[in-house]
Parts: structure tokens; sequence; C-alpha cells
């Protein structure tokens, strides 16, 4: 598997990691005493820039959560986070070695089971990496599994991941992790926040996210965002705003069938296109938190 590309978004990129020690559900050990003094030191930087920027700018979920990873002074040992996930939704993390295949992918979020990878980018790779590694998947994306409607969202992104295999729908299912898991924002009474692991993992993109003229900030709209085309090369030029993760999961949880038949019949939208009647919701937002 792992000299075989696997499809990750829109590209397809060659996976990193080890494979030869894989469970049948693609998962394995952590073996959280092989980390070096230097990548705990690595992780520990990487956590101190994210967590300068957060403040004021991711949702208040994803603040609220970040203590439980006790993750400043090195990398946590997955088993001493999962007691606390557990109590609070019912989710568990697994170690996983890197990408893996779609099918085991929905089927450990189906079973409340997020995958994160066990290797952390290389020094030189510190602003910017294209596969996600451990900090990606551990800062960015596991906060938000101890907030209740969102951890059910993701479960039921799972149970639709599987059901779309048998459907030729994978890239619209992929289009709606990526605009809301991965790069989504939500509104809030202070203004626009982040909630998406891809930009809460992103030195550049957590500012470019709320305040670039580049980028255009719609609001949610699911039959629009299936026929929206991303790159993972470069920062989004297109953002999608949620009103809560109410609304998320609300539109997470339906069968996806009649909105994969009309996606197939419709154009695909470009990344940053502007379509007649849309506004940009672009919104100055504290810098600070309030």
């Amino acid at each position: 598997m792992s000299s075989v590309p696997v499809t990750y978004g829109e590209s397809s990129i060659t996976p990193r990691g080890d494979y030869a020690h894989c469970n049948a559900d693609s998962t394995c050990v952590q073996h959280w005493e092989r980390y070096t003094p230097e990548e705990h030191a690595l992780f520990a930087r990487l956590v101190a820039r994210q967590m300068a920027l957060v403040p004021g700018r991711a949702c208040d979920a994803f603040v609220q959560a970040l203590p439980h990873l006790q993750a400043r002074n090195g990398i946590p040992r997955f088993a001493d986070i999962n007691p606390r996930l557990k109590a609070a939704t019912g989710w568990e993390i697994v170690a996983v070695p890197g990408l893996i295949a779609e099918s085991a992918f929905f089927a450990l979020l189906s079973a409340r089971r997020f995958p994160v990878t066990v290797w952390l980018r290389k020094p030189e790779e510190f602003d910017y990496i294209v596969e996600p590694d451990l900090f990606h998947d551990l800062f960015g994306h596991v906060p938000l599994l101890f907030e209740p409607r969102f951890a059910d969202a993701m479960q039921a992104f799972g149970a639709g991941g599987l059901k779309a295999q048998g459907q030729h729908a994978l890239q619209y299912l992929a289009r709606l992790y990526w605009y809301t898991v991965e790069f989504g924002l939500i509104r809030s009474t202070k203004g626009l926040r982040i909630y998406g692991a891809g930009i809460l993992s992103s030195a550049g993109e957590v500012e470019h996210s709320l305040h670039s003229p580049q980028a255009r900030r719609l609001r949610f709209d699911l039959p629009r965002l299936l026929r929206s085309r991303y790159r993972i090369d470069a920062f989004q030029a297109t953002y999608f705003i949620i009103d809560s993760f109410q609304q998320l999961f609300d539109a997470t949880a339906p069968d996806f069938t009649p909105l994969y038949a009309q996606a197939a019949t419709q154009p695909e939208i470009e990344a940053g296109a502007l379509l007649p009647g849309e506004v940009d919701e672009a919104v100055a937002v504290p810098t600070v938190a309030i």
C-alpha cells in the first residue's frame, strides 16, 4: 500500500508511513516510546505557534477543548486522551500509519473511532506539508470531537461514506469533508470563526481564511458545495460558512443519493468562482479574544 497513490481530495499523492504492521482495520500501534526528543520538541513548537494564533479566530468549542490534548510539552499518548474523549462524546482516537483507504476511513468514523497519523513532519516541513501528519490530525481534528453535535456529524459522515462507495459518489463526499471538516468557517456572536482542521493546523491559512481579499466566504449551500472544486497545494479560494454544528449535522445525516444524482447532471464550479446572486460574506473579525 505504501507505494500505491491514494486519492486525497482532488489530487493523488503517495502516502508516507510504515504500512507493514497494520491491523486488518488499517490501525496500528502508536509506539509513543519511539518518538525522539527532537520530535517532541518539534511538536511542541508547532503547538505553541498555533496556540498564539487561535484565540479570537478559532471557534469557542475548539479553544475550550484544547487543554484535553495536554500537548504543550510534546507528543501526547493517544491512550491518555481517550478516557476524556470517550466520556465527552463516546469517541476514541486510533493510530494509523498515514493515509488509509476510503473504506477503512469511513468504517472507523462510523464506529466513532478517529484515525490519527503516527508520523510527524520533518523540521524543514514546519510551515507546510501536503499529506496530513500527526500534528494536523491531533491538533486540528481531535479537539472538536469533544463537541457533541460535531462528533455526531462526523459519525454520520462515516456512515454516508460507506454508502457512497457503491454510488460512484466519493468525489462529492470528499468535497463535503474538505469544505467543512477541513476548511470550514462558522458564525458566532463575535464574527466568523474557524472550525476546519486544515486551517487550524496551518499558520498562514488562519489569517487568509478570515481576512484575505482573494478568498470567497459563502453561506453553506450543500448542493453548491458538492459541485465546487478545490486544490490541495494552495490556500483555499472559497470557504463555506455554517451557522451552527447542528446545521452541519442536519446536512450530513440525510440520504445524499438525490443530491449526488443532481450534482452529476450539473457543471462543476471552479474554486474561487462567485455565481450570479451569491454574496461574498467577508467579515472582519477581532484578532484577539474578546
